[in-house]
């Protein structure tokens, strides 16, 4: 059964930043594209960033120049940094891990709320 476990959310007032972790206990984790994704109150889960497992990245265009995904293959986490926070990022942030076309879990979310 594979775990994600999200770490480092928290309160920070705009402008701030948070650096975001997600551990995971898949085997294949070098071979994963990983993602983060986040729903803000009363809307839709949104994709944030994704970087697959030759490091390719991508961003959604409100949160290009200020949040960086990356990960450490050796030790199966993957980290979201977010700088220069605005209020409408907040939300609950979720790790996505997909491997194959079949194969794809979820953590269970961290809170992050941005204050004006």
């Amino acid at each position: 059964q594979v775990q994600l476990v999200e770490s480092g959310g928290g309160l920070v007032q705009a402008g701030g930043s948070l650096r975001l972790s997600c551990a995971t206990t898949a085997s294949a984790f070098r071979l994963a594209t990983m993602a983060w994704y986040r729903q803000p109150p009363g809307k839709q889960r949104e994709l944030v960033a994704s970087i697959n497992f030759r490091g390719t990245t991508t961003y959604a265009d409100s949160v290009k120049d200020r949040f960086a995904i990356s990960r450490d293959n050796a030790k199966n986490t993957v980290y979201l940094q977010m700088n220069s926070l605005k209020p409408e990022d907040t939300a609950v942030y979720y790790c996505n891990l997909k491997l194959g076309a079949s194969n794809e879990y979820w953590g269970q979310g961290t809170q992050v709320t941005v204050s004006s």
